[in-house]
């Protein structure tokens, strides 16, 4: 592997995060329309008590944390002054007490389109992992490996467990509410199957455009479904600590890459479609529920298997091969999350002591903003909010 070029050793990785804007007190205001219109980068969702904001594709790892949180401590600065305003983690609205639904720009027939058939489910806040693949049919062969395995690493970002303003029984409610479109999507088996399937979804009028394809993972690229170039994982929770970031996008890199680089390595060789389906949905709803405590079944084995298990074993596995590429080292966070847990996991374990929803998102707040701070010292104090 080392007779390639630096730059071929490792993918191209951009990521794209969604996240709500409120007062300390975990209370979320509609602010996207404001951000999106006075800094470049940020753009609506179509709610506007969430933003979201990307970083452009690059191969190191160091790059992309800089850029990241090069985006995330500018719109700490911009809402602060604005009005001592913060980042609320979470993925869901968890103090709101209705579902009205504030749509960020009425005149947008796709907003009004998800306002009025999906509407608060679909506010959430996540972490999108982008990774760029030049062959589409590799790309494709890649998707049915991470789609196989999504479940891991919802498993490990879950941080949604409250919504009106308790715990909901989930460790994902952003991933139990938001609801799969269209319904069932297929292991592709090639580039033409999925541009094929693709125009029958939008002539069925099941997808309103070719990205309206809202699953766990997906091919996606500047002109798809035709023109690929990267690969999306859409199914993580908004992952607030930058070492996990990397850690994450370093396990999604190293199964790309064993994708790549071994052929035997094929969801489709092992089971049939109809079975894959069935695991998958198994499985992310396992990890919706109880996330790294979920028993989830195991693609290759179909034998049942603890997520912790399952994920030990699969990072043991493609370490090899992360180091190999250059990058073993973004690995070492996944261990901190196995044996603390999520985010969700510490603040049920809160709750269940006794301690309040708002109060655990109070303390979250001060915790990532001072962490934040440890990366880009120009990011405002927990201690300068109003």
């Amino acid at each position: 592997m080392r007779h390639l070029q630096d730059d071929q050793l490792l993918l191209r990785k951009g990521l794209e995060e969604e996240v709500y804007v409120g007062t300390s007190d975990a209370d979320i205001v509609p602010l996207s329309h404001r951000i999106a219109a006075d800094l470049s980068g940020f753009v609506t969702e179509p709610d506007s008590r969430n933003v979201e904001y990307t970083t452009p594709p690059v191969r190191s790892y160091e790059q992309m944390l800089d850029k990241l949180m090069s985006q995330r401590c500018r719109l700490r600065r911009y809402v602060q002054d604005l009005g001592g305003y913060t980042l609320v983690p979470g993925s869901t609205m968890s103090m709101v007490t209705d579902d009205e639904f504030f749509i960020s720009n009425p005149k947008n027939p796709y907003y009004r389109f998800i306002r009025d058939n999906y509407g608060t489910d679909v506010v959430t806040a996540s972490t999108h992992i982008n990774l760029g693949i030049a062959d589409p049919e590799q790309l494709i062969k890649a998707y049915r490996l991470l789609r196989a395995e999504a479940s891991m690493y919802l498993a490990l970002t879950a941080n949604s467990p409250f919504r009106y303003g308790r715990p909901t029984g989930a460790h994902s409610t952003r991933w139990q509410v938001f609801p799969p479109t269209p319904a069932v999507t297929p292991f592709f088996v090639d580039h033409a199957h999925f541009r094929s399937w693709v125009a029958e979804q939008l002539a069925a009028g099941t997808m309103f455009n070719p990205r309206h394809l809202w699953l766990s993972i997906r091919p996606n690229g500047q002109g798809t479904p035709d023109v690929l170039e990267r690969l999306e994982l859409r199914i993580c929770d908004r992952i607030a600590r930058p070492q996990d970031v990397a850690a994450i996008v370093a396990l999604m890199e190293a199964r790309v890459w064993q994708s790549l680089e071994d052929p035997s390595i094929d969801p489709l060789a092992v089971r049939s479609e109809d079975e894959l389906q069935q695991i998958c949905a198994d499985n992310e709803r396992r990890a919706a529920e109880a996330s790294l405590e979920a028993v989830v079944t195991d693609w290759q084995t179909g034998e049942d298997v603890s997520m912790r298990r399952w994920i030990e074993e699969c990072w043991r596995a493609c370490a090899p091969t992360a180091e190999s590429h250059g990058f073993a080292n973004h690995l070492a966070p996944l261990g901190s999350i196995l044996s603390e847990g999520n985010f969700s996991q510490q603040w049920l374990s809160r709750v269940a002591a006794g301690a309040e929803p708002r109060d655990v998102l109070r303390d979250a707040i001060i915790e990532l903003t001072e962490l934040d701070r440890r990366y880009d010292p120009d990011c405002p104090s927990a201690s300068s909010r109003s």
